[in-house]
């Protein structure tokens, strides 16, 4: 951890330290840390980093991990956090925390769903058990958790959906971001991010971002694009969205994604992204590394005594050979899911770590040009 994330500030603050381009280098400072952008945060669903500990978690360079309303507000239950202290006492995890407003799991997840005007019932995933959660709620279940960045409550549709579907998810989620930001209210230490929707469809990108704007709010995120639309297809409404959100304020897109994808997001204006890939794709066997994706299951590994990659900082990725991680993975042992877990993190901080070097040297179009060419190089040559 660098010095520059040990700055506190007691109001939600973000400065912008370097442009490049489109890029930009920020720092967003509040009483719990400094979250030095662009930022990768973890997502640590359930209160935990699956198959890390926080302190792995923190060395390894992340100034922030992502918590989710809508697993916590089941289990173990938001006013049980509360009253054990907090998400950041009860997970050991003392820097800043984003909350996700619950959305986007109630779509993917919940059974029964029914939306209306005041907000969404569902049925809970675990137990079938009945649950409401208004803008209100939502917010109210965010502030039991304490945690620092908040999201409004929005309505996720997933793609392919009808326009008329997408405007009137869109136009929802607007009216539901004015009522999150009166429930909110003023916390000067903390922030409320409203969510710009409106699918594949420009021109309601568009509105959303423009409605938004004249909220005033602390940041915006852009949401509702890692629902399995092409990569052009969200690159194109980035293109549209970023330029009409205040240049002042941080910019977050949610559940994005692969390397490639946040490379190329960055260079058109975003500043923070999460997404389970380098946690989930850790359990399955999938290794990412400055060569490119490694699928340590693939039997020219079985032999090989090399690490994942001998330049790496990490020592899940230095100090064990290839064929042991093959073999932790292919018996299912607990260990093997860390240890590229482990990896997946380290890399993913170090090439956002990267792309905060070259921001500064603005020599952020080279940077990518180098990183691209390396993951299309490939892998090292197998042992002969």
């Amino acid at each position: 951890m660098t010095a520059e994330a040990d700055v506190t500030s007691d109001t939600f603050q973000f400065k912008l330290l370097a442009t490049d381009g489109k890029a930009r280098r920020g720092a967003i400072s509040m009483p719990r840390g400094t979250i030095r952008t662009p930022a990768f945060m973890p997502v640590g669903t359930g209160g935990t980093v699956k198959a890390m500990y926080m302190d792995q978690v923190a060395d390894l360079g992340a100034d922030i991990i992502l918590g989710n309303t809508y697993h916590l507000m089941l289990r173990p239950g938001a006013e049980r956090v509360a009253k054990l202290g907090g998400l950041h006492e009860f997970g050991r995890w003392q820097k800043p925390i984003l909350t996700d407003s619950g959305g986007f799991q109630v779509m993917s997840l919940s059974a029964l769903r029914k939306i209306n005007e005041q907000g969404v019932t569902f049925q809970s995933h675990i137990d079938g058990s009945r649950h409401e959660m208004s803008p209100e709620r939502s917010i109210e279940i965010q502030g039991l958790l304490d945690s620092d960045i908040q999201m409004q409550l929005d309505e996720c549709v997933r793609l392919p959906a009808g326009e008329t579907e997408i405007e009137r998810a869109m136009e929802m989620s607007l009216r539901w971001a004015e009522r999150c930001r009166v429930a909110f209210g003023d916390q000067p230490g903390k922030a409320m991010f409203g969510i710009v929707q409106g699918g594949d469809i420009p021109k309601l990108r568009e509105r959303s971002a423009q409605g938004l704007s004249g909220l005033d709010l602390k940041g915006y995120a852009v949401g509702g694009l890692a629902v399995g639309e092409p990569q052009e297809v969200m690159l194109d409404m980035l293109d549209v969205t970023c330029p009409l959100l205040p240049a002042e304020k941080p910019r977050y897109l949610m559940g994005v994604g692969t390397p490639d994808d946040m490379l190329k997001s960055v260079g058109r204006g975003i500043d923070m992204f999460d997404c389970v890939m380098p946690t989930r794709a850790g359990r399955h066997g999938l290794a990412f590394t400055r060569h490119g994706k490694i699928n340590i299951k693939n039997a020219r590994h079985a032999e090989d005594h090399r690490p994942l990659d001998d330049q790496s900082s990490c020592p899940a990725a230095r100090d064990y050979s290839r064929a042991y991680l093959q073999h932790l993975v292919r018996s299912n042992e607990i260990l093997g899911m860390m240890l590229i877990t482990w990896n997946n993190l380290s890399y993913y901080q170090d090439l956002m770590s990267g792309i905060r070097t070259a921001i500064e040297a603005q020599r952020f179009e080279d940077f990518s040009a180098e990183t691209q060419a390396a993951w299309a190089k490939g892998d090292i040559p197998p042992l002969g």
